[in-house]
């Protein structure tokens, strides 16, 4: 471990995960992801933006024989990854690719996976507060790539059948909903997540689909407090 990271220990998946000190650190948003995909033995998929890992570690702790590619544009994250991944002895399972969004398309084939997941910045652009801490707003704001460039690449990776998986902020969701429209990508599950009974929706959780069309289901709130969830 290098100086500035720490070392975090997931004990209900046997991982340890190294983080930046005062950088980006991943918080209970990956964790709903990887329960909100399902995620089934053999299957093979992608994280767009995958930062320090968690997420394939965490699909490939919960599914035997998956193989996943963790798409990462900052070199420093995903250069954490990789070493994640040998950590926890899953390199061979999990391969770190050190890309932007917007050269996915020249770099792998498309209907590669049948999954494709992301936890992509959920604000845009110049919105919010700039974090002083480098690296964290390149995890929270857009930088070259967009929320349509997420979907569009997601579409492109995934197979038919597959499917999509996303958690992202609520004030995007009328925008995700219209551009997944427009590249004919369909929404079949959709899960909003609060604090509390009381208080406004954090995040929502989706799935969507390519190639095929189906009725969305609108599931039960999902309810998290203090990193715990409780479902309702």
């Amino acid at each position: 471990m290098k100086g500035g990271e720490t070392v975090d220990v997931l004990r209900d998946f046997g991982l340890r995960v190294i983080q930046q000190r005062s950088g980006y650190r991943f918080s209970v948003d990956p964790l709903l992801l990887c329960d909100f995909v399902g995620i089934r033995e053999g299957e093979e998929g992608a994280d767009l933006g995958t930062g320090c890992g968690v997420i394939p570690l965490i699909l490939a702790r919960m599914a035997a024989g998956t193989r996943f590619v963790g798409i990462e544009h900052q070199q420093a994250l995903a250069e954490l990854a990789g070493r994640n991944a040998a950590l926890n002895s899953l390199s061979d399972r999990i391969t770190i690719a050190h890309n932007d969004i917007l050269e996915i398309k020249s770099q792998l084939p498309d209907s590669s996976f049948d999954l494709v997941v992301s936890n992509p910045p959920y604000r845009k652009r110049g919105s919010g507060r700039i974090s002083p801490v480098a690296g964290r707003d390149g995890a929270r704001h857009e930088s070259t790539a967009g929320l349509k460039d997420f979907l569009s690449v997601a579409k492109y990776l995934v197979r038919v059948p597959g499917r999509i998986c996303m958690i992202s902020h609520p004030s995007r969701l009328p925008e995700l909903m219209v551009e997944a429209s427009g590249l004919k990508l369909a929404p079949l599950r959709l899960r909003m997540v609060y604090d509390n009974p009381d208080a406004e929706g954090r995040m929502f959780l989706v799935e969507l689909v390519k190639g095929r069309k189906g009725d969305l289901r609108v599931l039960p709130p999902l309810f998290v407090n203090n990193g715990e969830r409780k479902d309702r």
